[in-house]
């Protein structure tokens, strides 16, 4: 797999990331960058200084950064200068020395809370946390996020630079339509995006779509106006990297030979200028791959990922093991094809795990909190209804105490306000008893369906399913996360929950593939978007069909679950032809009563205490001459 599209634009991050453009300017930008360094009495702009590096070229950079970093170190205060710390970590971060470069960027202290020093610091952390083109965590995510919003609220010039920033991270997470939207908007806000660094970077990322979208003719289009600027300019870099660009577009046109050539010249650049990383090794081996050379394509998969190894962060990508795959292969060595195969495995369960871990992590917090505030938020408006009723109370007392005058009426009004404040703390306390007992009696049932979800994915997993595996991941990922949004709701639509038990058989299709079959009807007179029913109601009963149900038995299961009317309330069934009742052994039955205790109390928490019909029968077919169990569930209609 080639990423040189990838490639194009972490490289072009970087150079944003790092200030240094690939040409040299000569116009005014320049001599404002060039002429506030030669005289050090002049009190110097930083913030303008800084940015204007985005004008000059590497060797310039680099230059300026060193000059700064000798005459700041002069100074008898420089640690409490912050700029002398800034430049030190970019001297470092040039001289590849990360934590070093983290350690000077911490050291940094703003003279206020809120300024762009401040907005200085936290990018030069966030661009050192950025990695080599690996996933970027959500937690880093959102810092970048958080960084964007005070910059853009200060309106700050180097808020540009966070847009960046999130175009990066969104690309390196394989998110390219957000990457995109970011990459606009950092062009758009830009300071300098008439200057041919910003334009060249637009060519670059135009390219990207176009090769995304398998656009030859645009890929060739933009490809050329970058190449036509590159040398306008004199920029080699660019230039160099616009043969990586025609690598691609070749091997996509099926033109192996030419992209050989072309991807050759960019990789001999690189290394030449010590601009080398893990990704130019894996387009050249797949070049050579496509170009039917295994022995070199190896050699360069292998030396990819020792020059990966060598990344501090520890991160890893599977794209060089599966590269070597193809190429043992093509080669016959199919034992060696299987290592590379068993690495690659071991290094994309642990990206996905990290993903999923984060993801779960996220909706569970988010979860609690929004949980919490409505709680407190229900809480603080009867506090304010009894505190309005107490006041109200005050003032009828006050008028007895006028009329009668009186040591009794008094008394009595001292009275009344006491069982008062007593009846409303007894209101508190009562409120908060039901909305516990409501979301315990919710939450038992969740652990239940995620602990036999992910017995599944165990299951697929260890039968050696990697595909199936992946993709039953993704799947329980957006059920789990459709469970919690619900659980915040007493009552769902029927549409909802027709989705999750879509959702849910689905997956267990998947497990027990041609096990069984299964159908949802509803009725016409039924509105899906207006009917209203408790969530995760029928799961558990479906959970039972299929587990328990359909096992051990000869022929196909079938599982019915219908939405009636009957007698003005909602009838639903579930019915399955499996072993019936008597087939389950003593703990699955002791499972099964505990789902049914925590349904019958919902019913009465949710209608029966308020005088409404609800409750549910399971019934064994055999009493019938037929196979399965029959589940009817009585409750009352209620419409949005």
């Amino acid at each position: 797999m080639i990423l040189n599209a990838r490639t194009v634009f972490v490289l072009c991050s970087i150079c944003s990331i790092l200030f240094i453009s690939s040409c040299r300017n000569k116009n005014g930008a320049t001599k404002t960058a060039e002429s506030t360094t030669q005289n050090p009495a002049v009190k110097k702009d930083y913030i303008s200084l800084i940015i204007s590096f985005d004008t000059l070229s590497a060797l310039k950079v680099k230059k300026n950064i060193l000059k700064e970093d000798s005459i700041l170190s002069l100074s008898p205060d420089n640690a409490a200068n912050p700029y002398f710390h800034y430049f030190r970590a970019r001297k470092y971060s040039l001289e590849k020395k990360r934590d070093s470069a983290l350690l000077e960027y911490e050291k940094i202290k703003p003279a206020k809370a809120n300024d762009e020093v401040s907005l200085l610091k936290t990018f030069g952390i966030l661009t050192q946390n950025m990695g080599n083109g690996s996933m970027v965590e959500s937690a880093l995510t959102s810092q970048i996020f958080n960084a964007l919003k005070e910059s853009e609220q200060m309106k700050s010039r180097l808020t540009y630079r966070f847009y960046d920033l999130l175009a990066q991270a969104y690309f390196q997470n394989h998110n390219e339509k957000n990457s995109l939207k970011y990459a606009a908007i950092y062009f758009q806000n830009h300071p300098f995006n008439f200057h041919p660094v910003i334009k060249q970077r637009y060519f670059d990322i135009s390219f990207l779509l176009a090769s995304r979208l398998n656009d030859f003719k645009k890929m060739a289009y933009y490809n050329n106006q970058a190449r036509l600027l590159a040398g306008k300019i004199g920029d080699s870099l660019a230039l160099a990297r616009t043969y990586d660009n025609e690598a691609q577009l070749y091997s996509q046109k099926g033109e192996p030979a030419k992209a050989l050539v072309s991807s050759k010249t960019y990789f001999n650049y690189l290394k030449k200028t010590d601009n080398l990383n893990d990704i130019a090794f894996n387009n050249l081996a797949t070049t050579f791959i496509r170009n039917n050379q295994p022995d070199s394509a190896i050699r360069y998969y292998k030396e990819g990922i020792e020059f990966e190894k060598r990344d501090v962060s520890g991160k890893q990508k599977e794209v060089h093991y599966a590269g070597l795959i193809d190429a043992y292969k093509m080669k016959g060595d199919y034992a060696r094809a299987l290592e590379a195969a068993q690495a690659a495995h071991k290094i994309e369960l642990k990206n996905n795990e990290a993903i999923e871990a984060v993801k779960v992590a996220e909706m569970s917090e988010k979860y609690e909190t929004e949980k919490k505030d409505r709680n407190i938020a229900e809480l603080n408006g009867r506090n304010k209804l009894n505190e309005t009723i107490i006041k109200q109370q005050r003032s009828s007392m006050f008028l007895i105490v006028l009329i009668f005058l009186g040591v009794i009426s008094f008394f009595f009004i001292f009275y009344r306000q006491q069982r008062l404040k007593a009846k409303n703390n007894l209101l508190k306390s009562d409120n908060q008893r039901l909305n516990m007992e409501q979301k315990l009696l919710q939450a038992q049932l969740n652990p239940h369906f995620i602990f036999n979800a992910i017995a599944n994915l165990q299951g697929l997993v260890a039968s050696g399913h990697i595909d199936e595996s992946v993709k039953y991941l993704k799947s329980f990922s957006g059920l789990l996360r459709s469970i919690l949004e619900q659980n915040r709701k007493d009552f769902i639509e029927i549409e909802e929950e027709i989705a999750s038990l879509n959702n849910y058989i689905q997956l267990q299709q998947m497990r027990y593939a041609g096990a069984f079959d299964y159908k949802i009807t509803v009725d016409n007179d039924l509105d899906l978007n207006e009917t209203l029913i408790p969530p995760m109601l029928i799961q558990p009963f479906v959970e039972n069909a299929i587990e328990h149900g359909f096992r051990n038995i000869s022929h196909k299961g079938f599982l019915n679950i219908a939405f009636k009317t009957k007698d003005n309330c909602l009838l639903i069934e579930v019915d399955d032809n499996g072993s019936g009742l008597t087939a389950k052994v003593a703990d699955k039955q002791k499972k099964k009563s505990l789902a049914q205790i925590i349904i019958k109390e919902r019913f009465d928490l949710l209608f029966t205490s308020k005088g409404q019909l609800a409750h549910f029968k399971v019934e064994d077919k055999k009493e019938l001459a037929e196979k399965g169990v029959l589940v009817k569930i009585l409750i009352p209609i209620i419409n949005d």
